[in-house]
């Protein structure tokens, strides 16, 4: 499988972020991770990054339920950006939240990949990154 050049994880959860983190480090899959704790700190990480393409992620998993700027306040941002960035993001939305209409709100967007619900599992983990290789 080929490395991914650049991830970028939106979660608030620390706990969240190190298991994550640590996974993918274990792996050796993921040449770059990036951590934000809201879609805010993302947003404007991924808007300076225009330009610089290794800085924009080949991936971004992001949660819905985040302080400052949520997900999906987060997914408005990013289809607005989306025209100047040049180049496919995959998105896949992971989310503690198992409410039907959350899962469908996250499909009816194009640039969402999945929609997966927490906790993610290290064989989940895998099969996303497997696919986009």
């Amino acid at each position: 499988m080929k490395a991914i050049d650049t991830l970028y994880l939106v979660d608030d959860d620390d706990t969240y972020q190190f298991i994550v983190e640590r996974t993918l480090a274990s792996l050796d899959f993921v040449k770059s991770i990036k951590i934000f704790s809201n879609g805010k700190l993302a947003i404007d990480f991924l808007e300076a990054a225009i330009g610089n393409p290794d800085q924009i992620p080949d991936i971004i998993l992001l949660d819905l339920t985040m302080p400052v700027m949520d997900g999906w306040q987060f997914l408005e941002n990013y289809l607005l950006l989306k025209p100047r960035i040049g180049k496919k993001i995959t998105i896949y939305v992971i989310s503690s939240s198992i409410d039907p209409t959350d899962m469908e709100r996250a499909k009816a967007i194009s640039e969402v990949t999945d929609y997966i619900v927490k906790p993610l599992s290290k064989e989940k983990l895998i099969s996303m990154l497997s696919s986009l290789t």
